[in-house]
């Protein structure tokens, strides 16, 4: 169901298109403000919670808490470091039946999901497994 969509929300929804890449509220606005598209931060988060909520655009928060907006595309997996914050995205989907079945016995429309796994990567592994020999 789409609705109307606001100027506002078209200028942050090409932003995204042309960005290709996950972006904080903040980054949009400094962005569009450069591209002389000024528009307050709080509109910035009001019209991507309206394009959340249509499943237009979607929203993944990183390890340090940070909300970071994307168009809503294909499915994101990705392993995330907890030390460096390095994210390493995985091809892979072990879900997606289990998106299927919610669908048809909640009868919930799933417009995407995210799956992340936490943990450290390779090289922040290297101190700790020197630090105990």
């Amino acid at each position: 169901m789409k609705s109307h969509r606001t100027r506002n929300q078209d200028r942050i929804l090409e932003l995204l298109k042309s960005l290709n890449r996950a972006v904080s509220a903040q980054d949009l606005y400094v962005e569009l403000r450069s591209r002389n598209h000024s528009m307050g931060l709080a509109t910035v988060y009001r019209s991507l919670e309206a394009l959340k909520l249509e499943g237009a655009v979607q929203v993944r928060t990183l390890a340090n808490g940070e909300a970071v907006y994307s168009m809503a595309q294909e499915d994101r997996h990705h392993l995330t470091c907890l030390q460096c914050g390095t994210s390493i995205a995985i091809d892979e989907c072990p879900v997606h039946e289990l998106e299927t079945e919610l669908h048809q016995f909640y009868r919930f429309k799933i417009f995407y999901h995210t799956l992340e796994f936490f943990g450290l990567c390779d090289r922040c592994q290297l101190p700790q497994a020197a630090g105990q020999e």
